[in-house]
This record gives structure tokens, sequence and C-alpha cells, in this order.
């Protein structure tokens, strides 16, 4: 049956119908669908009266899609590109301290990127979303490629942050206008593929650009693809918006006092747990101050989100038994996640490997991570549930976390190879199964929203489990090292020198270079513990989500008896 003509008092002003830039759209901008309700408008329409159009083939969807995913692929790459870079870059620049804030600094800005980019791109569209995302990551490389000084590199890690934020929570909402609920795990599993690659072979990339050019190349090269991404961004992505019916600007429709309390207090939290036990005690004023103006300025931001027209992230959304326990389940299973992404190279290092090798040891990750991507999707397309889906993947995630635990400096080489293929699987399953959970938990118009929140939590969950990890880690790190060689001749020199520079251990004698590595795996096991601990909580929250229908139609109407209720 055709769909109906729409009437003639539908014009280019009608919600959702207009293409960008004059285009003919997918997804949003296509005929609506005959199998769901109508409004009087003749348009289809999903939850609250939120208008839902006919999805585009899979050929549409995969030429939409590869500029998208191949910016989600290199904002991943990024995100762990130092892990194995980090030793090099502190010695370059003579600061192991830097190894924290080369990687929280980049999660920082991802952390204010993502839960801004949900809103914003509703307003000013998804295409404008991502060639401004892309060009601030190109920016931000380049700034390291060439910077001259630690804080330099770090002013570039923030400006590339911001962009590759965006860049893969944009990715996730081009998907969820296009696809329908029960495809959208498969679909997601695609997007996880990309971003596993991507942090998969991140440290490889790092680890062999630093041994075969520098460690500024591993910055510098990621900007020619950076700029194809842009391109086919520009060329393929045709997504409608949506307009204000009461005729409201753009600038008008943002929540500036909401985004503006949003950032300062992600800011003024990551700021003080960055600074805390590792450039200043934790009980220096500007450790307490920023961490008591935090909580003082996140009450604000709640307040002034239950008073917004059109909020950055609707407070009532998050006290959604399935919201908080999946965006809970993001944060304390991505800390655990990023603890041993950012440390796992530093123990193989320790172990006497080289960064490409240590990096070459999490491509089983990256392998892991595309299995289950794609599997979790296909089990949730073919049965429309989750929740045992959901167990599953946890206990894998936990057992994998409780192995890594046993580490010693006599682990046989092939192990790491093996847990970190089932980290892989485990982390993969989360993101795929608490993405589908979160965006059937709300209505339509939420998912953006809910989306980029769910963001939020993983950006801040990454930046508090690096920083969490690296207190652990130097906090045991240091009296071992004073405890084994503080009776030596220049002790103290001796120990700065071992801290600031991994590789100044292999110019240490015999005795003394095991003394250190034993100090070194002491500090390891303290921080893979704490990981282990963080990924059980995040195991516990997951187990709270509810099941909710995965629908086969983008306007969730069912569509057959099979589907679950």
């Amino acid at each position: 049956m055709p769909a109906p003509s729409p009437p003639e008092d539908v014009n280019e002003s009608t919600r959702l119908l207009n293409a960008e830039n004059g285009s003919q759209p997918y997804g949003h901008g296509l005929p609506p669908q005959t199998s769901c309700n109508q409004n009087e408008q003749g348009c289809a329409i999903g939850d609250d009266n939120f208008p839902i159009l006919s999805e585009p083939t899979t050929l549409q969807l995969l030429k939409i899609m590869s500029g998208v995913y191949l910016g989600a692929f290199l904002a991943a790459l990024d995100s762990t590109l130092v892990a194995t870079i980090a030793a090099p870059i502190s010695a370059s620049l003579n600061s192991m301290s830097l190894l924290s804030w080369l990687a929280s600094s980049y999660f920082i800005a991802n952390a204010v990127s993502q839960p801004l980019s949900g809103k914003l791109t509703d307003i000013y569209g998804r295409k404008a979303g991502l060639i401004l995302c892309n060009a601030s990551f190109a920016t931000g490389n380049l700034m390291c490629g060439l910077a001259g000084t630690g804080w330099v590199l770090i002013l570039g890690r923030v400006v590339a942050g911001f962009g590759g934020g965006g860049l893969v929570t944009i990715a996730t909402f081009v998907a969820s206008d296009l696809v329908p609920l029960r495809k959208r795990g498969v679909w997601q599993g695609v997007a996880n593929i990309c971003f596993g690659l991507g942090s998969g072979i991140g440290g490889v990339f790092g680890g062999w650009m630093s041994d075969a050019f520098s460690w500024r190349w591993a910055f510098v090269a990621q900007i020619p693809l950076t700029f194809l991404a842009g391109l086919l961004v520009s060329l393929m992505v045709k997504i409608s918006i949506e307009h204000d019916d009461r005729n409201q600007g753009k600038y008008q429709r943002i929540d500036v006092l909401g985004a503006v309390s949003l950032i300062a207090s992600l800011v003024l939290m990551l700021v003080g747990l960055n600074f805390g036990g590792d450039l200043v005690p934790w009980t220096h004023p500007l450790v307490l101050t920023t961490l008591s103006l935090s909580i003082v300025v996140f009450v604000a931001f709640i307040y002034v989100e239950t008073q917004a027209e059109e909020p950055i992230i609707p407070v009532k959304l998050l006290l959604q038994r399935t919201v908080w326990s999946a965006c809970l389940t993001n944060w304390f299973i991505t800390m655990a996640r990023f603890g041993l992404l950012f440390y796992g190279p530093i123990y193989l290092q320790v172990q006497g490997y080289s960064a490409t090798q240590a990096g070459l040891r999490f491509v089983p990750e990256a392998v892991g991570i595309a299995i289950m991507s794609i599997g979790s999707g296909i089990v949730m397309r073919w049965t429309g549930r989750y929740y045992l889906l959901n167990a599953f993947i946890e206990a894998i995630f936990v057992c994998s976390l409780g192995l890594t635990s046993t580490f010693t400096l006599d682990t046989p080489s092939w192990l790491p190879f093996l847990y970190f293929f089932l980290a892989g699987i485990g982390y993969s399953g989360m993101l795929t199964v608490t993405l589908v959970a979160l965006i059937a938990a709300v209505d339509q118009k939420y998912q953006a929203v809910i989306t980029s929140a769910s963001y939020a939590f993983r950006s801040t969950g990454s930046t508090i489990g690096i920083t969490v990890a690296s207190v652990v880690f130097q906090n045991i790190l240091t009296p071992q090292l004073w405890r084994r060689l503080g009776h030596e001749k220049n002790a103290s020199h001796i120990i700065k020198q071992v801290r600031n520079n991994l590789s100044a251990i292999k110019e240490l004698p015999p005795v003394l270079r095991e003394a250190a590595r034993e100090a070194y795996m002491d500090a390891l096991r303290g921080v893979f513990l704490i990981v282990l601990a963080t990924a059980v909580l995040g195991a516990m929250m997951s187990l709270f989500m509810r099941e909710h229908t995965l629908h086969r139609k983008l306007s969730r109407r069912r569509s057959s008896a099979s589907e679950c209720t």
C-alpha cells in the first residue's frame, strides 16, 4: 500500500521533514512508513508524537556510516595511543608524571563534549556536529605533533579530545536515527568493531610509530585520515533536524546555563582528581577546593536542568531504573577497562617487552571486541531480549580481570593474549547491550540526549579509572622502591630516575634492576586488584536493568505478535 500524500499544509517547516542543505535526507526524511500510526499531517509518529520515517537500505547505511565510523575509529585509536608511547614522551620531556595527564586531558575533554553533543546536534544537525568535531580532532593532533613542551602537548590532547568525544557520540546518534531497535544491536556491533579496532591497535600503532620514527608521528599521521572522514561526512550524511515549533532561533534553544554548569562541574572534579596525589597532596587546598566546588556546581546543574525548557540532560530520565543502572555499569566497567588498558602495557614493558611488543599483546582484545560486538547484536536481533545476555557478558569480564590480577614477572607470554581477549569480549558486549537497553527504555525524542549522557559516564569513568589506577600505582611504587633501593648510594637519584623513566631500569646493575622490577610489580598488582574491584561493582549495577521491548520498526510499533513485551 503506498504512503498517503501529505496535505497541502505540510511545508518546509514541518518537524523533521527538512533535509540539511536542501538535500534529500535518509531516515527522518524518507517517505513515512504506512505500518505505523499517523498524525493529522500524514507523518508517521513514534513516542509522544515524535516523527519517525522509513529506514534506509543496508547499502545506503553503509555509505552514510563510512565516514562516520572512520571518525569514531580514529577517536578510539587516539584514546589509547599514549598507552605505549607515554614512556617515550615522558622520557623526551623528562617527566613520568605526564603519564596520567596525557590520558586524562583527552578524557576530560571527552567528558565535556559528549553530554553536550546530543542536544546541540538535535538543534544544529548531525552533519554540522561531525564536521566541527573532525576539525577539532585534526587541530589537536597537529598541536601534539608539533608540541615543544609538556603543557602544549596536554593542550593539544584537550583540543583533540573535544573533537574525538563528539565523533564517537554523534556516530551513535546517526545510527539510532536510522536503525530500528531490533537491528540496533547489530549496527552497534559494527560501531564497536570500529571502536574496538581503533582502541585495540592504538597502542600498537603508537608503539610502532615511536620505535620506527618518533612519537610525534603517531599524532601527525592521523590528520590525513581525519580530513577524509570529514569529506565523507559532508558528502554522505543527509539527516534532517528537528525544527522549533515556536519559531525560536537555534541559539535560543540552547540551555546555556545548564551547559556551563555541567562543564564547570566536570572540569572541577576531573582537575581535582588529577592534581591530587600526583602534582600536589590530596590535602592541598587546590584539590579540596576544586572537588568541593564540583559538588556544589553539580547540584546547581541538577536544579537548572529541572527548570529548563529544553535541558541538556533531562534529569527525570536518570531516575529511571534501567537508565541509571546502564549508566553506572558503563561508568564502573569503563573505569576497569581503562585502568587495565593503560597499566597493562607498563606491566609488559617491565617484563622486558618493547612498546610495540606490549601493544601487540592487546590486539586480542580488539579481536574479542569485534566478535562480541556482532555476536551480541545478532543474539538481541534473534531473541529480542538482552538481560541474560548481559549477565553472561559481565561474568566473562569479571573473570578476565580476576585472571589478570594473578600476573607476575614470570607469567608466560601467551597468557596476556588470552586474558585480554576475554576482557575485550566482556567490554564490547557491555557497550552493545547497555546502549540498546538505554535507547529502549526512553522515548525516541530523548534517545540522543540519553545516549550522550551514557557517554559522559564513560568519559568520566575512563578518566577516574586512569586517575585511581595512577594514585594506587604511585602510592605503592615509591615506598617499594625506597624499601628495595633505599640502602644504595645516591638512592634518591636512582629512585627518581626509575620513577620518571621506565627505560632507566635497563641501565641498572642486575641486582638493582631486579629489585626495581619487583617494586613495579607490587605497584601493578595493586592496580590490577583495584581494577577487578571496579569491574565487580559494574557487573552488580548491570543486574538492575529491566527487560524492554526491542521493536522491529523505527516507529516502535509492534510489527508482529512475536515481539517481546
